[in-house]
């Protein structure tokens, strides 16, 4: 089973730390908007859990994903599902449809366009995405798939990273978490 190792900054310039990734030799690829739709759980609450359900959307693609609760403190380390759906916007309806016929409930939508850079580190393919988030701002997203004996490893691989592109202060919440907050603050 596999792991996300995941770390999460607010930036307020994005382009310097996509100057810092082209030093580094990155590719930035093209930008994506992604639009996820996160559930509400039918029997259990998921902000109790830590656990996330969503469909997201990219163009015409549809995949959902399953978020497991946050395993250790420092970086956000779960277990992560993500299967592909059939493509287009109906077949992505359908799935809500779905998810709402076996009692589940969207919660919140979450929208942001992404910017991502590949590169190795270590032997390990790092993904790191350039996110500018609708109501949230800018975010740089450092994240390695890993197996459980190897999370030392990926923690310090990511604050490797995060300290190179010049970020500090890490953000554990995911974007919806960040944006129901501020909607109660």
């Amino acid at each position: 089973m596999s792991l996300e190792v995941e770390q999460k900054y607010a930036v307020a310039n994005l382009a310097d730390v996509r100057a810092k990734l082209i030093d580094r030799g990155a590719r930035i690829a093209d930008p994506i908007k992604q639009v996820d739709t996160y559930y509400a759980h039918p029997a259990r609450d998921f902000s109790q859990t830590d656990e996330a359900v969503r469909i997201r959307r990219v163009g015409d693609q549809n995949l959902i994903t399953y978020k497991g609760p946050k395993l250790v403190s420092t970086a956000k380390t779960r277990r992560e599902i993500e299967l592909p759906l059939g493509s287009g916007q109906p077949n992505g309806e359908q799935w809500h449809e779905f998810l709402e016929a076996l009692g589940f409930q969207a919660v919140r939508e979450v929208s942001k366009r992404r910017h991502t850079a590949k590169i190795d580190c270590g032997g390990k393919a790092v993904e790191i995405a350039l996110d500018e988030v609708e109501s949230l701002g800018s975010f740089v997203e450092i994240e390695v798939l890993v197996e459980p004996d190897e999370l030392k490893l990926a923690e310090k691989l990511l604050a490797e990273i995060a300290t190179s592109l010049g970020l500090f202060n890490s953000e554990r919440r995911g974007y919806m978490e960040m944006l129901l907050d501020q909607e109660t603050a």
